[in-house]
């Protein structure tokens, strides 16, 4: 895989010559940082070029190790800057919401869980809850309570296979939901999640939210360019 780092560094961003804030002309300093002559901030091109390089990649759904390859990084800091990414994309996609809120049309509840737990026995308790909302301008989600809280409870007296069904009915009975269609959004993006998050070989129970998010965010964007478009300015802006 051909590297991007030099092409962002010599690109059109102009990472040694034009401030990325202000777009004033750049000096170097002799410890390999350069200097604007204008609003005085002080950075290194070369590390905000891999950064740039590894948002880029985000956007375009490569992998960590394809974008370790891509940006001449090591696979560690690929996943840390992807880490970095959904984090920086949370308070954007709350405020957006935000902003939107009262013309929210339809909603409903979804679960998600590994195809690879799908077949075990109380596999249920294990499951992601959350609410999908469709407001127009995109979707959003709402993470709820895990179910693992009932695990304990319902599996002491050794009868899982029992409460795992009495469970999942009871899910189903109580589910809440809004829908004007059967065409909807909301499948389009439970379908698009899906899809998304098995490409990852497990996620932590308490990083689910993050890339919840993150297939959030790529939904409501579909093309890679306006989505790393957005990324650069939060990352500029952070």
């Amino acid at each position: 895989m051909k590297k991007r780092s030099s092409a962002i560094e010599n690109g059109p961003e102009s990472l040694w010559s034009r401030c990325l804030w202000c777009g004033a002309p750049l000096y170097r300093l002799g410890d390999g940082r350069v200097k604007c002559s204008a609003c005085a901030r002080r950075y290194a091109p070369a590390k905000i070029g891999r950064r740039l390089c590894l948002a880029e990649a985000f956007c375009r759904d490569e992998s960590a190790r394809g974008a370790a390859r891509g940006c001449g990084c090591s696979v560690l800091t690929a996943q840390k800057g992807y880490a970095e990414f959904r984090r920086v994309l949370l308070p954007w996609l709350e405020a957006r919401y935000e902003a939107h809120r009262h013309q929210v049309r339809e909603y409903d509840e979804a679960l998600y869980l590994p195809a690879a737990k799908r077949r075990k026995r109380g596999a249920i308790f294990d499951a992601h809850n959350y609410l999908i909302f469709d407001y127009g301008a995109g979707v959003y989600t709402l993470l709820m309570p895990s179910l693992a809280r009932y695990k304990e409870q319902f599996l002491a007296d050794g009868m899982e296979d029992l409460y795992a069904r009495e469970f999942a009915r009871f899910l189903r009975r109580h589910r809440v939901a809004r829908l004007e269609s059967i065409d909807n959004t909301l499948d389009r993006f439970r379908y698009f999640v899906e899809a998304q998050l098995r490409r990852y070989r497990g996620i932590p129970p308490e990083q689910f939210i993050d890339y919840l998010k993150e297939a959030e965010f790529k939904f409501n964007l579909s093309d890679p360019s306006s989505r790393y478009e957005l990324l650069r300015t939060l990352l500029l802006e952070a």
